[in-house]
């Protein structure tokens, strides 16, 4: 099912978007295609995960909806959009092509954006901070083995759902914020980060990696992770007077399927306006 469009058009100053994990049966990529069809910015990061090698040397799964996201951004690319790509740990391979260009897109370690207000934040995947990819690299494999069979769970979950008219719905992004350890992981995970910009001079730090889209200080620093394309379906737009927003696309996607039903529904319950009365045939009346 091919969701519904959310808003009009719009257009945006910086556009940043991390973990989509093309190549993998979780990717929300129809919900990416309607997203990017909806939006246009000036500058566009793509902050790693683009694609799951690690999934795709298990085996090879690149349906069209696939594709069709690389087109749009090729596209976009084409037509003049600077896109900075920076890698991710399931995308490392392209970290042996730093400083090169792909059509248009300039792969990069890491990268420093200013915002029209004048904020510098730094811009990493994240994940040469996480203990477990760094230093346990077996370990993180094992993870996403697991994380991987959750995700074909919350397929069938979800594929029940529709048939309720139900809309997307994450199992995985609701067992992460009930798991103590998880959450613990993921407050320490971000103070990391901060802890990186403040040393590195930067107003804040914008990243992605473990699956969790926020937009908050951390202390003095403003720390942004972009969600992902699998669980959330997030993403972080820099407007032009340089306010950063998180947008929950999925969410905005159940708020407007949820007004269409609302509408037509009233439609079905609003009665026909009664006809109007016949006039009277003035023949008659003159009998």
């Amino acid at each position: 099912m091919k969701p519904a469009a959310a808003s009009r058009t719009k257009h945006v100053r910086t556009l940043f978007l991390s973990d989509i994990h093309l190549g993998t049966r979780g990717c929300q990529a129809d919900m990416l295609l309607d997203f990017l069809g909806r939006h246009e910015a000036d500058k566009i990061f793509l902050v790693g995960d683009i694609f799951d090698g690690w999934r795709l040397r298990r085996g090879w799964h690149w349906p069209q909806a696939h594709n069709n996201v690389v087109e749009a951004l090729m596209a976009k690319a084409h037509a003049g959009t600077p896109i900075t790509y920076i890698p991710g740990n399931h995308d490392e391979v392209m970290r042996s092509y730093l400083g090169t260009h792909f059509g248009g897109i300039e792969v990069k370690a890491n990268d420093e954006h200013v915002t029209a207000c004048g904020k510098r934040l730094l811009v990493t995947h994240g994940d040469q901070y996480d203990v477990v990819v760094m230093n346990a690299k077996w370990l993180a494999h094992v993870g996403d083995r697991a994380y991987n069979a959750v995700l074909i769970l919350n397929t069938a979950v979800n594929r029940v759902r529709r048939l309720w008219g139900g809309q997307f719905w994450s199992l995985s992004n609701w067992a992460k914020q009930q798991v103590k350890r998880a959450v613990n992981f993921i407050g320490e995970y971000e103070t990391v980060l901060a802890d990186e910009a403040r040393r590195g001079g930067y107003d804040g730090i914008v990243c992605g990696h473990i699956h969790k889209a926020e937009l908050r200080p951390v202390d003095d620093i403003l720390y942004v992770n972009c969600g992902d394309w699998v669980e959330s379906c997030t993403a972080i737009v820099e407007h032009h007077d340089g306010t950063l927003q998180l947008i929950d696309w999925a969410r905005k996607v159940r708020q407007s399927n949820h007004r269409k039903r609302l509408r037509a529904r009233a439609q079905v319950q609003t009665p026909a306006p009664a006809p109007a009365p016949l006039a009277e045939n003035p023949t008659e009346k003159a009998h």
